[in-house]
Order: structure tokens, then C-alpha cells, then sequence
């Protein structure tokens, strides 16, 4: 329902006549990974977030969306084959850090079920909250966009098809890391009734609450996925405006402890969730700049920079012989 609701938002677009589509689709999911493995965005001044860079060159019509998903979801699956000995360390960080969040599971589930009981105001924020980014999540998403054809503003509009790209992508991402993890979540109990805080696998059978119904895994916390997702794409397309980034994940944080408060997750899974979610939105908009860059010819002045002012190691005709040498180009 989630799905279908974006996606028929999307097509709206074509309405407006919000398209553009001046390159090839292969040939634009080439480019874009290229200039991904080349990390020619790295560094704050390939970002361009100002008004004036989100026009017609650079606007996302239906097809280009599509386009930019697939080479989203293209580069999230394929980043570990790309990835430097400072992403592995960092990688072997964030598992450390879960791995001892892990231990703290079951001491934190029970504090915060001992905190929460019998109160009503605490429980009913808390179930408002996990449907933010759910459902809602969709209806707020849709708001803002409609906001933003109204008032006819280039960069929002923009900014929200980002953020639901970062909605979707995280989605296939925390869903596919579910079925490798097979985790219990804490609601789940026993014959005997306790329960397990236990990674099973992709393998694992399947998992049912304490009314019976089928649950999925638990770990990472979808919802603190695509909240933190979607979060870090406002937050990083308004970066100079201070309260978007204070508020953005002030709301993912928030969305990421109503799982808590509503023992769907334990803590490890909301940490996981939540630091998925920055990644694949600091992703999503990194590769919008790329295409940002390559609409707007930047990326051949950028490209001419690069190549000025630097020693070269060339061949010499010297007096009727070819000899080495080293040259200084301007």
C-alpha cells in the first residue's frame, strides 16, 4: 500500500510535465558508478545544494527517477566490492559497536517495559510514532511534495523524490538484511516463556508473537531505517538551513525509540537501523549530485581543474632522441 501510494505520487509528474530525460538510461547508471568508484564527489564543494542548481538540467522526470533507484539499489549491493581498508575498518567498527549493544538488549527491553507499563499517554505517543514511518511517513512525504508544486519550488521538489527514494532503497535493503539475520524480536517468547535476542540465519522458521501472529526479524529495525533514511536526505539538501537537520533526526530518534516502547526491537536492532539509514541517504543524495554534475556540465570543468597544474611524466624528442622527462602542466 506504502509502495503503490509513492509510486502513483510519482506519476503525477508527468502531469506537470516534470521531465527530462536528455540521457540514455545505460549510459547515465554507467556514468554515475564510475564517478562513485572515481569518489569525484568526495568533499563539501562537489555538494551543490544552492536554489539555483535544482533547474530543468537537473530535474528528476519519472523515467530519470527509476533510473537513479536502480542505480541506487546497484550501488548499496555492490558497495562491498568497492569497498577501501578504511570502509572495512569502519565496517568492523559498527559490528563491534552492535555486538556489545547486543549484551544491553534484554537489560534495556526490560527497563523500558518497566517504565512504560501502565502508562497510557507513553504507549499511545509511542504507536503514533511507529506509524510516522510507516503509513504516515507516506502521507507526510506526499504533503511536503504537494507543497512544493504549489509553491513551485525546484529544490524541494527535488529533495522529496530523493527522500523517497531513500524510503524505498532503504526498505530492500533492511528487508534483505532481515532474512540473513533470522532474529527473534522481543515480543517473541518461548514455550517456556522467556525469550531470545538469538540470530538464527536465513534458514531460521518462522517466528510468531504471543497472540499468535507471524513476525518477521527483528534485527535491523526497518522503521529506523527508512526514517533515518529519509531524515538524512532533508537534512543533508538543507544543511545550511540549522533547524531541517536538528528536526529531521530528532524525528528518526524519536521513531527509532517508539520501537522500543512498543517491544517490536531491541536497542542493537535500532542502532543498526538507524546507522543503515544515514548511509543510504547520505547514498542517495551523493548519487543525485553525480547525475547533479553530469546535467549540469560541471563535471568536465571540475575535470579540466583537476588536470591543471600538475607534474607529468612524458616522452622527449631532445637534439634527434626520444629521452624521459618531467614537465610541469598548466
Amino acid at each position: 500500500m506504502k509502495v503503490c501510494v509513492l509510486f502513483g505520487w510519482l506519476l503525477i509528474l508527468n502531469v506537470y510535465g516534470y521531465t527530462q530525460e536528455p540521457v540514455k538510461a545505460d549510459t547515465l547508471i554507467k556514468k554515475l558508478d564510475s564517478l562513485q568508484q572515481k569518489q569525484i564527489d568526495s568533499g563539501k564543494a562537489t555538494i551543490n545544494t544552492n536554489p539555483t542548481a535544482y533547474n530543468k538540467k537537473t530535474t528528476l522526470g519519472v523515467k530519470t527517477y527509476f533510473i537513479l533507484l536502480g542505480s541506487n539499489l546497484k550501488q548499496q549491493f555492490t558497495s562491498p566490492f568497492h569497498a577501501t581498508k578504511k570502509d572495512w575498518l569502519k565496517v568492523g567498527a559498527f559490528a563491534a559497536t552492535t555486538a556489545l549493544l547486543t549484551l544491553a538488549d534484554k537489560p534495556v527491553s526490560k527497563w523500558v517495559s518497566d517504565v512504560t507499563r501502565d502508562r497510557r499517554g507513553i504507549t499511545t505517543t509511542s504507536k503514533y510514532l511507529t506509524n510516522i514511518s510507516g503509513t504516515y511517513e507516506t502521507i507526510t512525504l506526499s504533503v511536503i511534495g504537494g507543497y512544493a508544486f504549489i509553491v513551485n519550488n525546484q529544490k524541494l521538489k527535488t529533495t522529496t523524490l530523493l527522500a523517497t527514494q531513500a524510503y524505498l532503497t532503504g526498505a530492500v535493503v533492511e528487508t534483505a538484511l532481515k532474512f540473513l539475520s533470522g532474529r527473534r524480536r522481543p515480543n517473541f517468547y518461548n514455550a517456556d516463556g522467556t525469550n531470545s535476542n538469538r540470530f538464527y540465519g536465513p534458514f531460521a522458521k518462522g517466528h510468531y508473537d504471543i497472540q499468535g501472529n507471524k513476525i518477521n526479524s527483528s534485527f535491523p529495525s526497518g522503521h529506523a531505517t527508512v526514517a533515518f533514511a529519509a531524515a538524512t536526505v532533508f537534512a543533508r539538501e538543507y544543511k545550511d538551513t540549522k533547524w531541517v537537520p536538528i528536526v529531521s533526526y530528532s524525528a528518526a530518534t524519536l521513531i527509532g525509540l517508539s520501537r522500543l516502547t512498543e517491544n517490536k526491537h531491541w536497542i542493537s536492532d535500532v542502532f543498526a537501523g538507524a546507522v543503515l539509514g544515514f548511509l543510504t541517504g547520505r547514498q542517495i543524495v551523493n548519487n543525485y549530485h553525480r547525475y547533479q554534475l553530469i546535467q549540469s556540465g560541471e563535471l568536465k570543468e571540475k575535470i579540466k581543474r583537476n588536470k591543471r597544474n600538475r607534474i607529468v611524466f612524458q616522452m622527449g624528442n631532445v637534439q634527434g632522441k626520444i629521452l624521459p622527462g618531467i614537465a610541469y602542466k598548466l
